[in-house]
């Protein structure tokens, strides 16, 4: 697990990926750099580097955010209830340094039914070679 100070996180990221991965906070609809993206590759966490998800289970959702039906790993992603905005959903976090991905919601296409909802400024993408 990558740990550090929130100073040290502050330091390291930008203003709003520090919002983002380290508050919870999230980005508007339809403005994250990767929403429309349809390049191959995989998808790092932006804080520490880990890899998150595969292009090729990434989809249109319509929902303005890039939007997964899994994981690259079970193991990459860890799932918290959330009832904060006063509702019940499923947050995401990197596995290895806690950072807020964003949320995942049961209304996704197969194979797995589900969307995994993901702030892009929590994201990195590394562009196959």
């Amino acid at each position: 697990m990558t740990k550090k100070t929130e100073a040290q996180w502050r330091e390291a990221l930008s203003p709003e990926v520090f919002h983002i991965t380290r508050q919870k906070g999230t980005e508007r609809p339809f403005t994250g750099e990767y929403n429309a993206t349809k390049t191959a590759g995989t998808y790092l966490c932006s804080c520490c580097g880990e890899p998150l998800f595969d292009s090729a289970t990434k989809y249109d959702s319509g929902s303005g955010w890039p939007s997964f039906y899994a994981p690259q790993a079970a193991s990459a992603v860890a799932e918290h209830r959330d009832v904060s905005h006063g509702m019940v959903r499923v947050e995401v976090t990197c596995q290895a340094c806690d950072a807020h991905l964003g949320h995942v919601f049961p209304d996704g296409p197969e194979p797995t039914g589900l969307r995994y909802c993901i702030n892009s400024a929590s994201l990195q993408l590394k562009p196959q070679s």
